[in-house]
């Protein structure tokens, strides 16, 4: 029986939808995985349900000091940190003119400074383990194109793929890939709510598939077969990408 330890990945915003799935692909790749979130019960409940190899830490990534401190708390659990996917975000929209400073400020919060606050912290400890590694972004579709009443949120992300090509040449020479997956429409229990929302639910799928090349949104699954391969060996000559996982909306 092997005695190498297993990677270590670490996966923020991983109490639902998106991030759960990432933390259970990894988790079958072979990864012990630090499930984060914001809620402790729903956490440990994601981490049950993803078995022994699951471990949640809480914290909320807006706060000073969090990154860091969820950094040290997994070093402390499992001895190391081979992976961080950077995918805790929050959703907005609402007409550019008319967003309060406080909407904007909260998204950014989440979405771009608390991104950029675990890029550093888990950097700085992979850089000292000396051993390499990779972060993945999960950023958007929206980074690259532009929808009405998404102009915040776009903008947000935008800034995080910015983030991710500068990144990966600046600690390229540390051996730490940095990349990004930029997911289309995605079946997550947010877009369910979305559909649920509008007035006639049947025509609104048929709209928002008829406008994907391979007419259907993405599962949680495709977004993190993705990052799986971004985190796997085979990805060891990859940094400095974004990845649309999109069905070729942006291809159009």
């Amino acid at each position: 029986m092997s005695t190498t330890p297993a990677r270590v990945a670490l996966v923020t915003g991983a109490t639902s939808g998106i991030g759960t799935e990432i933390a259970r692909r990894l988790i079958a790749d072979g990864f012990a995985v630090v499930v984060h979130g914001r809620s402790v019960q729903r956490g440990e409940a994601v981490a049950r349900d993803l078995g022994p190899r699951a471990t949640f830490l809480a914290a909320d990534l807006t706060d000073s000091g969090a990154a860091e401190r969820l950094v040290s708390e997994t070093l402390a659990a499992h001895g190391r940190l081979d992976v961080l996917v950077n995918n805790a975000a929050i959703d907005h929209t609402g007409p550019l003119l008319d967003v309060p400073e406080t909407e904007v400020r909260t998204t950014f919060e989440t979405n771009t400074f608390g991104a950029i606050w675990m890029l550093q912290a888990a950097g700085r400890a992979l850089r000292a383990q000396g051993e390499g590694g990779a972060i993945i972004n999960v950023t958007s579709r929206l980074a690259s194109i532009g929808v009405p009443t998404m102009s915040v949120y776009s903008a947000s992300k935008g800034a995080i793929l910015a983030l991710t090509t500068a990144a990966a040449v600046e600690l390229a020479p540390h051996g730490i890939r940095v990349n990004a997956v930029a997911p289309g429409m995605t079946n997550t229990p947010l877009y369910a709510e979305w559909v649920a929302a509008q007035a006639d639910p049947e025509a609104t799928i048929r709209h928002v598939a008829g406008a994907i090349p391979l007419q259907r949104i993405a599962e949680p699954a495709d977004v993190a077969a993705a990052v799986s391969y971004l985190a796997s060996p085979g990805a060891s000559y990859i940094t400095g990408i974004s990845i649309p996982v999109d069905g070729g909306y942006l291809a159009q």
